[in-house]
């Protein structure tokens, strides 16, 4: 059930992508998502889909698993597109029943809403995929580094979030070992109410949940014995340096985001002559 789950996973290959700076891909991915809020038309977003797919291309990885990335976020793909529906009253009247109106306005509102929340997954998903939990660890601290005038922890915060998508599928390959032997004991959790299927999940989360606290213990008694004792004197074994292929995928994405800003300014010129690209 969950090892399918892409998100937190490196997927190791050559590719141009996997080459570049770590800090470039984290300020090129916060562009990219900005510039996915700028998009107003299903003409914007289906630009933006054939740019993530020549990126996913770029990058040698899988398209499958790309698209993996999506499924935890499925149960909020269904509640944005429901309450889309029913609660924006724009445009014509579609489908109407007893409380319940679907219109015009409303079913296009949520299909852009589905297609921004899926190219935003996507797109973070081939930072993950692409990029190391430890080179993501060092991008992170160097580009929070001026927090320390404030003394703000960012070594640690860095470390926290290192940590976290490294531990992602290893506690997604544990539940999904709890569901199995649970299911070969009989356990059902596809059948009865949704409450009935909440409470057959209370035999998985309580051994989830003490394997967690028994490997975080691990973890830190093992850092402790290491002297870990946080960033002061420190060293880093491998120095992230900026190269030519940072330069060339900046550029791209800037004449991307170029691009999509001219064309959400010059929509009120482009859309009566061109109307079905703002739609």
């Amino acid at each position: 059930m969950f090892r399918d789950v892409a998100f937190g996973q490196y997927y190791p290959a050559k590719s141009f992508i996997h080459k570049m700076d770590a800090r470039i891909k984290i300020v090129l991915s916060l562009l990219y998502m900005v510039g996915i809020f700028f998009i107003q038309s299903f003409f914007g977003f289906g630009v933006i889909f054939v740019f993530l797919a020549l990126m996913i291309i770029a990058s040698r990885v899988p398209f499958k698993s790309v698209v993996k990335s999506i499924k935890p976020i499925l149960i909020l793909l269904v509640f944005t597109t429901i309450l889309n529906l029913f609660f924006v009253s724009s445009g014509d009247v579609l489908v109407e029943w007893w409380i319940f109106r679907i219109t015009y306005g409303g079913l296009i509102f949520a299909g852009k809403m589905i297609l921004r929340l899926l190219l935003l997954v996507m797109g973070a998903s081939i930072l993950t995929l692409t990029t190391t939990p430890v080179d993501l660890t060092h991008a992170i601290e160097k580009l929070l580094k001026p927090l320390n005038v404030i003394h703000f922890p960012v070594h640690e915060l860095a470390l926290i979030m290192s940590i976290t998508l490294r531990f992602i599928p290893s506690l997604m390959d544990e539940t999904d070992r709890i569901i199995r032997a649970q299911k070969a004991r009989g356990a059902d959790f596809e059948s009865g109410n949704i409450f009935k299927r909440a409470k057959a999940f209370i035999p998985i989360l309580i051994p989830l949940l003490i394997g967690a606290f028994k490997r975080a213990d691990e973890l830190a008694i093992a850092m402790d014995s290491r002297c870990y004792k946080g960033a002061k004197g420190r060293t880093k074994m491998k120095i992230l340096k900026a190269g030519w292929r940072d330069f060339v995928g900046s550029l791209v994405l800037l004449i991307f985001f170029g691009g999509v800003i001219a064309l959400n300014f010059l929509q009120p010129q482009l859309e009566p002559a061109l109307p079905w690209m703002f739609l």
